[in-house]
């Protein structure tokens, strides 16, 4: 299998793009002060594009996925084994996150305390869980307030057309037709993102003056300290798990290309070809390799996972709250194991997962996504490596649990 020559500026280009647009709204900002003020429409109209684009997506994403999985006893075992691995290293990484910044908390001296949170309606914790899960309107799930709510609706749409068999078909093209409209509106719509964040970051450093650009350091610092400490050592680890000394050699002397892949074209789909030639290297089972990697490209991350924990409790900083309750903690372990699965094949799918726990928390959106999303293009990089070497590493954990396989 031949694997793709990296092109850095190709694979770059919107991340560059996009901090670029960001440097000169910076740069306007710095100059120009209160008279940037004119272009602050500029973002609001690139971020309610984004909110209206959102709700739609979710549901053809969802659905779709759900509605073309493939029916088959003999997988039963092997897919049952893969989603305990991928829950397994996905919770592992984002404790090893919130460790980090228990270690390191994130203290920002710019809180937004006069930002009003978005109301939630008060009641037992019973009640809270039933708005939070459920609508009683159908027309209510159109808001992305009701953004956990509308996937779990979403997941049953997609099971209930699995289960209609031929006489769903129809249904099924449609959720396929969506889906792939969708994709290309919000692919149209970042394209919008250089400009729309730059606006809005110009009147961010207008507003809170040169001090923002310390805000984002050390978060950087610790979430690429805590990735670089998961890549080896935890990573070492579940190479060890899955068939002792020899698998950990096996594993890091195939990694290589692998890695230099993720870091080189910043995207788990476009590494699958160097994962599934390192995975055929390390002796893994063809069926297995076949179904864990792409399967995995979509469905697990743990970079993503741990980029997850770091913008909410970054978010839960910026605006005064307390990140270190249990139930805060529980539920962004949570909130990381839905944003993996949900962002999974969208173009830009972890800014859905950010309008996602914005939601769930309560934070305003229009002041909490902006930053999450530039938190986010910030640590793409090494979320990247994480996402998509993670995948090997499951497949070989898989092919351990489930065929035996020794090395």
């Amino acid at each position: 299998m031949e694997v793709k020559k990296i092109n850095f500026l190709k694979s770059y280009s919107s991340v560059l793009l996009l901090l670029g647009g960001i440097v000169l709204g910076s740069i306007f900002g710095l100059v120009f002060k209160e008279k940037v003020a004119i272009v602050k429409p500029v973002g609001d109209i690139f971020l309610n594009l984004l909110f209206t684009a959102i709700i739609p997506l979710v549901f053809f994403t969802i659905t779709s996925s759900i509605a073309n999985l493939e029916k088959t006893e003999k997988l039963g075992r092997l897919f049952v084994v893969m989603i305990a691995v991928f829950l397994g290293t996905l919770l592992i990484s984002a404790i090893v996150m919130i460790i980090a910044v228990s270690l390191f908390p994130i203290h920002e001296n710019i809180i937004i305390t006069k930002i009003p949170l978005e109301n939630i309606q008060s009641g037992s914790v019973g009640d809270q869980i039933a708005q939070l899960l459920t609508t009683n309107d159908f027309y209510e799930l159109l808001s992305r307030k009701s953004m956990l709510a509308l996937i779990i609706f979403s997941f049953l749409i997609g099971f209930a057309t699995l289960q209609s068999g031929e006489k769903g078909n129809a249904f099924k093209n449609f959720l396929d037709s969506g889906n792939e409209v969708m994709k290309q509106l919000l692919t149209m719509i970042m394209k919008l993102a250089p400009i729309g964040l730059g606006a809005y970051f110009a009147y961010q450093v207008s507003y809170y003056g040169p001090q923002l650009f310390g805000v984002y350091t050390k978060p950087l610092g610790v979430y690429y300290v805590a990735c670089i400490f998961y890549f080896f050592v935890f990573f070492s680890l579940y190479a060890l798990v899955a068939g002792g000394k020899r698998a950990f050699i096996v594993f890091w002397s195939n990694n290589i290309t692998p890695s230099l892949t993720a870091i080189g074209t910043c995207s788990s789909i476009a590494t699958i070809p160097a994962n599934l030639e390192a995975a055929e290297k390390m002796g893994i089972p063809k069926h297995v390799r076949n179904l864990v990697i792409p399967l995995g490209a979509l469905l697990h991350k743990d970079g993503s996972s741990m980029s997850s924990i770091l913008k909410i409790t970054f978010l839960f900083a910026m605006f005064g709250k307390d990140f270190t309750e249990p139930s805060t903690i529980l539920l962004a372990l949570g909130i990381t194991i839905i944003v993996s699965i949900v962002e999974g094949g969208i173009p830009n799918g972890g800014y859905i997962g950010e309008v996602l726990a914005i939601t769930v928390y309560g934070l305003p959106m229009e002041q909490a996504l902006p930053v999450a999303m530039i938190l986010g293009t910030l640590v793409d990089p090494i979320a990247t490596l994480l996402n998509a070497n993670g995948d090997v590493i499951s497949s070989m954990m898989v092919s351990r649990f489930s065929e035996k396989t020794k090395w």
